[in-house]
């Protein structure tokens, strides 16, 4: 129910942030309303997308068939990181599966409090075995500033390192494999292009500490 509630506002937030944006737009200066004008030829980095990384998360986690991202929204509501991503802010967010999530929560799960895990969930089961604000530290491990396509992610030969809004920094290889302080994962889907950024869909949640797993 409290998730529910979280999500009707978010969805209520999102919808007034975009009604205002409408009432600003237009056609481009110098250009008659409805003239075809030629485009640029398309870049390796793709354009602004018409939805925010809140709005793709939200889509994908509610959606009636092959629902992504259902877990990355509940950290980011747990986390009250969701309203960051409905801004203008530009980000880069590095986002786990569905599957990511679930293997992390098994593998943690022998650790974890029996009766927060089933009266809070996973998220305030995983802060209460390793301490107050762990999940949030984690998504923020997942996002860097700014709006990195993968040309700019993924480097050509050596290793690329991404400085995330945690602080902390993992590095990229030429596969797409991020080595992080505490694992690995691969970016096996990218530039799903936002109008507040770009996610890189990953295959594992990345640690910023090192928890033998």
């Amino acid at each position: 129910m409290k998730r529910n509630l979280i999500l009707l506002g978010l969805l209520a937030f999102i919808a007034f942030s975009c009604e205002k944006d409408d009432l600003r737009k237009g056609p481009p200066a110098g250009v008659p309303a409805g003239e075809i004008v030629d485009l640029p030829a398309p870049q390796a980095a793709p354009a602004p997308g018409g939805e925010s990384i809140a709005e793709i998360v939200i889509s994908s986690a509610t959606a009636e068939e092959d629902a992504e991202f259902t877990l990355l929204l509940d950290a980011l509501l747990y986390a009250e990181l969701a309203g960051v991503f409905t801004g203008g802010e530009q980000y880069t967010v590095f986002a786990p599966t569905d599957e990511a999530f679930g293997n992390l929560v098994t593998a943690v799960a022998s650790l974890l409090d029996p009766d927060v895990l089933a009266e809070e969930g996973p998220f305030a089961a995983i802060d209460d075995l390793l301490g107050e604000g762990t999940v949030k530290s984690v998504l923020l491990y997942h996002v860097a500033e700014g709006r990195r396509a993968a040309n700019s992610v993924v480097p050509p030969v050596r290793p690329r390192t991404i400085t995330t809004l945690l602080g902390a920094t993992f590095s990229v290889d030429r596969e797409g494999m991020i080595t992080a302080v505490g694992n690995t994962a691969n970016i096996v889907a990218a530039d799903i292009s936002a109008s507040n950024g770009i996610i890189h869909v990953i295959d594992a949640v990345i640690l910023p500490v090192d928890l033998g797993l």
